[in-house]
This record gives structure tokens, C-alpha cells and sequence, in this order.
């Protein structure tokens, strides 16, 4: 083959197989390398409030997300940005980059840029116990892992021995004397709970065995959950 193109491959291919095509193997990269390196870049940049991130087309080598930037596609993280709807936006750039990248390459124009190592990031794979919610932390360091993990691994917290599913959540200004994990109020606009600092305010959440459901609709039910004074941990 003339060339290889490798999405989400999730393994290191050895160098036996990157030296099979004669212009080897392209990797389309759903992070502005050298940042977000590794398997999760989409939610680790929308968790650790980036305000952008892109595609990069590399060039692949023996090390992981390592080798020489060829091409780059860059697009804005919006305040509503799920790590699902940041995914689909990123595999539509991705198919329209890796395109522009053969064409280049077959006249002879695509260039590689060595990355600066100084300044890579490593974003680990996700795992589940990730998305269970520290009232400790900062209200918008919670609220972007609610987006960042929606709709997988999800971001969940406990009452009791329930276990609840926070689908979206916005924050409010001020801090509470009260302790972090509190809920301070329930309204039909949303549940607002004391964080490490600041408030934030859950606003789709889905109970054991239900389906996700607004707060509003969690009222209307008649569900006496997570009332004023419920501490969540």
C-alpha cells in the first residue's frame, strides 16, 4: 500500500507494520498534538477547560501520539459541548482532514513538524470510578466532568445507598456556608448543591432504575429525593 490511515486504533503498532507503506502510517488524532496525547483526548480537554482543540493528522512512529505533525484542524469548545457532541464534531473534521492530508501528500506537499516534548500532556483512559462526583472540588471543575462524561462513563453521586446519574448541570455564582455536598435548594429550575466552591446546580438527573428526566419532571413524579438539607457523597 502506498499508505495506512489509523483512527482510534487504541494499540502502538510496531515498526514492522509502520514500514510496510511506502509513505507509512497516518493517524488521525482528536487532540491538538502535542497536547492530549493518549487515549481520552476529547474528555480530558473539555474536563480541563480548554478552549480549543482540533484534529491533528500525524505521522505515526514507534511512540504513542509522538510522531511529526503533518496537518492541523482546529474548532472552538463551546460552554455546551458534551464530550458526545464534541466527538461527532471531531469525526466529521477528522474525515475532512485526513482527505486534505492524501491530497497534499500525493502532489508531494505534506510536511512534517517535529513536536516539542515540553509541552505534551498525557490523557489517560477513562474509567468509570472517574465519574463519581467530589462536592469538594470547584462548582465549574464539576460541571465541565459532567459534560466532559456525557454520555460515557457518565458522572454519578450517592444519597444514602442510592446511586444517582447527573446527566447536566450549570453553576451559579456565590459560595454556601454549608458543607460541600449539601443540597441547598430544590426548585424546578434545578438542585442546587454546595461544592468545595461555589454552587452547582443539577438540572437532568436519573434515579435507580428510571430514565433521565429534568428536575422539573423529577417534581412533577412526586419523588422525595434529594431534598434541602440531603447530603450527597
Amino acid at each position: 500500500p502506498d499508505v495506512m490511515i489509523v483512527a482510534a486504533y487504541g494499540l502502538i503498532l510496531p515498526k514492522a507494520v509502520l514500514d510496510i507503506p511506502t509513505h507509512g502510517c497516518l493517524n488521525i488524532h482528536a487532540s491538538l498534538l502535542p497536547r492530549w496525547r493518549g487515549a481520552a483526548p476529547i474528555h480530558r480537554a473539555l474536563a480541563a477547560g480548554d478552549q480549543e482543540t482540533g484534529i491533528t493528522i500525524m505521522q505515526m512512529d514507534e511512540g504513542l501520539d509522538t510522531g511529526a505533525m503533518l496537518l492541523k484542524s482546529i474548532t472552538a469548545i463551546a460552554p455546551t459541548d458534551t464530550g458526545g457532541s464534541l466527538h461527532d464534531r471531531l469525526a466529521d473534521q477528522g474525515g475532512e482532514a485526513i482527505v486534505e492530508a492524501l491530497r497534499l501528500l500525493e502532489k508531494g506537499e505534506l510536511a512534517g513538524e517535529a513536536q516539542n516534548d515540553d509541552f505534551a500532556c498525557y490523557a489517560h483512559k477513562l474509567v468509570k470510578d472517574e465519574g463519581h462526583i467530589d462536592w469538594t472540588r470547584n462548582a465549574a471543575d464539576i460541571e465541565r466532568l459532567v459534560r466532559a462524561f456525557n454520555p460515557w462513563p457518565g458522572t454519578y453521586t450517592d444519597l444514602d445507598t442510592q446511586r444517582i446519574r447527573i446527566h447536566a448541570a450549570t453553576v451559579l455564582d456565590g459560595d454556601s456556608q454549608q458543607s460541600a455536598g449539601t443540597v441547598l435548594r430544590r426548585e424546578r429550575e434545578g438542585i442546587d448543591v454546595a461544592c468545595g466552591t461555589g454552587t452547582l446546580r443539577i438540572v437532568r438527573v436519573q434515579l435507580p432504575g428510571s430514565r433521565a428526566q429534568s428536575v422539573n419532571d423529577l417534581i412533577n413524579g412526586g419523588k422525595q429525593l434529594l431534598l434541602p438539607g440531603q447530603e450527597l457523597h
